[in-house]
């Protein structure tokens, strides 16, 4: 009964609507996650090596999974309408909170015993959130109720598997016997939540509006992108320092490129994945969405975090030279830096297969112009390899404009007369209450 005049001060739940675009509290909550990505690049910055970047990748795909989870609620409810927003402030706290204990779960096994279970009781506060929403939104279609029995078996499996590798290693006295196990148990996690998912299939989902599905995901991909700017700027030590010319260099070579990789994704293929979101229906749409952006947009942020820790690395070595600028880069940044770079291009031709069906030549030719760059850019300085990478960029980015001016301009025409069409219809709809009779069509 309390809750029940709680849900009914606040006001109910509101479905999504066909045409619903991203609201504003969903922008908010997705500020938490920029909390999750900085902290991930900052504590594998602060010690690069293969165990470190193994614990990045797997604290990214479980924080990832989350996402998959909530974009699945919100899919089907308005974050920031009636309760809802007071359940997913509780959910932003919780990942908060996640994020950051992240830096010392990770430690030697021998840990103190202080807040032993902080990680997995924030997962499960998380997690839970997202069940009850999901559990509120498919109450009266036992059909999508089903994916409960998929989604509730996962979260009980991966926090206990959490609970054992926080607290178990510390038993062991072998600290590096306690370090692979807590490690083997991450890397279980990381299988349960998506064999999950693939055994559930599309079975649950539901992609009502294209738009906001689309935007969703793209704004996620942008926060990684931007903070990869800021941790090029703190991490490299950019910031409190004496300005000098190969800083200011390094600066802006470390926005060009990340705006070149920006345009990259959102200049043609994002918008036309749009478009083609837009003309599936049924479960093609739904296996579309899962595979295209649940799935792939995963290895395109684990690019965008390793070349921000490569380009951090290369940064602070421009701005502290330890033996000139003309000294060779050292071994982790240029590795990190084009690689990176790699994954997040081959990703994201990975995506314009499967949602547009094509391949872009330009995108293979610079794959294999970066790994010769990978090859050749580690017996360089860390300032011209930063500035190889960039060049190549960049020249994708021209090449593209140039080559592909026609269908740039035929989807830009295809956008207009879309947004065009939109309004002119929101604008008869809205014509109605001009006349003070809201259920009176316009005309």
């Amino acid at each position: 009964m309390g809750g029940d005049r709680i849900r009914g001060g606040l006001g109910p739940a509101i479905p999504i609507a066909p045409a619903a675009r991203v609201d504003k509290f969903e922008v908010f909550f997705d500020l938490v996650f920029v909390v999750s990505f900085f902290i991930i690049t900052r504590a594998t910055a602060a010690n690069v090596g293969g165990r470190q970047l193994l614990h990045a990748l797997l604290v990214l795909a479980v924080l990832w999974w989350c996402w998959v989870v909530h974009s699945m609620v919100a899919s089907r409810l308005r974050l920031g309408e009636g309760f809802v927003p007071v359940l997913m402030v509780i959910g932003m706290i919780a990942l908060f909170t996640f994020a950051l204990a992240l830096p010392q779960t990770f430690g030697d096994g021998q840990r103190g015993t202080g807040l032993p279970i902080l990680v997995t009781a924030s997962y499960v506060v998380f997690r839970a959130v997202h069940l009850v929403l999901y559990s509120h939104a498919t109450r009266n279609r036992p059909h999508a109720r089903r994916q409960l029995f998929h989604l509730l078996p996962e979260v009980v499996i991966t926090a206990l598997l959490l609970l054992i590798a926080e607290v178990l290693p510390t038993r062991i006295a072998a600290p590096e016997h306690a370090m692979w196990l807590r490690d083997g148990l991450w890397i279980a996690v990381v299988v349960v939540q998506y064999a999950s998912g693939f055994l559930a299939g599309t079975r649950g989902w539901e992609v009502t509006s294209a738009e906001h599905w689309t935007e969703r995901y793209d704004l996620i991909l942008i926060i990684a992108l931007g903070e990869s700017v800021i941790s090029i700027g703190v991490g490299g030590n950019l910031l409190g320092k004496p300005v000098t010319w190969p800083a200011i260099v390094a600066a802006m070579l470390g926005i060009l490129f990340t705006a070149a990789l920006w345009w990259a994704h959102f200049d043609m293929i994002g918008p036309a994945a749009r478009i083609a979101l837009h003309a599936t229906q049924g479960v093609p749409r739904l296996a579309m969405a899962r595979d295209a952006y649940a799935y792939l947009y995963l290895p395109m942020i684990a690019g965008v975090i390793l070349f921000a820790i490569g380009a951090e690395e290369l940064v602070r070595e421009i701005t502290e030279p330890e033996g000139g600028v003309a000294e060779p880069a050292g071994e982790a940044g240029v590795p990190l830096l084009f690689g990176g770079v790699m994954t997040y291009l081959a990703a994201d031709l990975a995506f314009q297969l499967r949602t547009l069906r094509t391949v872009t030549w330009t995108r293979v030719g610079v794959l294999l112009v970066l790994a010769a760059g990978l090859l050749g850019g580690r017996q360089l300085p860390a300032l011209a390899a930063l500035s190889l990478l960039t060049a190549i960029c960049v020249a994708l980015a021209v090449v593209e404009v140039v080559l592909f001016a026609d269908s740039r301009d035929a989807l830009r025409r295809a956008v207009y007369e879309e947004r065009t069409r939109h309004e002119s219809s929101e604008a008869a709809w809205r014509a109605r209450w001009h006349d003070g009779d809201p259920e009176r069509p316009a005309g």
